[in-house]
């Protein structure tokens, strides 16, 4: 939680804001084996995640995804499509409340190598993703969600 002063002085906690992506390649989607950061573990280190992180300041939603999964693996993506904003304030293994807005994408094309945050890259059969106890935070809900939408087109995006 970040801690805000106001021009009245009142005090408030805010929540972080963070983006994910699925990120598509045919029937494939790109899950990234989380890592460390300066050389020590990050929250969920050793789990399967989506690709994603904090929202910066002074970038829109589109620069942040498109930076994140930049970082994160190397690839370039287009055609985004917002999935799902998720609210929930006790959402699981989170130290922030982070509110996460998550969005799929086709992948483009892999222009780097990965950053420390993730140590391994693997694209994953939507039919054959790692079991849940394997995905970091609650992106296993965000992959069953994602293959709810090509299955039964249900509406997006989904919010909570």
């Amino acid at each position: 939680m970040l801690t805000c002063y106001f021009e009245n002085n009142n005090k408030t906690s805010l929540r972080h804001v963070t983006v994910n992506a699925v990120v598509v390649k045919g029937s494939q989607v790109l899950l990234g084996k989380r890592g460390t950061y300066e050389g020590k573990p990050i929250l969920e280190s050793g789990k399967w995640a989506l690709l994603g992180g904090f929202f910066g300041r002074d970038e829109n939603l589109k620069e942040a995804v498109k930076r994140e999964v930049m970082e994160e693996s190397g690839w370039e993506i287009e055609d985004l499509q917002l999935l799902r904003i998720n609210d929930n304030p006790n959402r699981p293994k989170e130290d922030r409340q982070n509110v996460d807005i998550i969005f799929f994408a086709k992948a483009a094309k892999q222009v780097k190598e990965t950053d420390e945050e993730v140590k391994e890259l693997r694209w994953f059969d939507l039919g054959a993703l790692p079991p849940k106890e394997e995905i970091a935070f609650d992106h296993g809900e965000d992959l069953e969600l994602y293959k709810k939408y090509l299955n039964e087109k249900i509406l997006i995006p989904v919010l909570g």
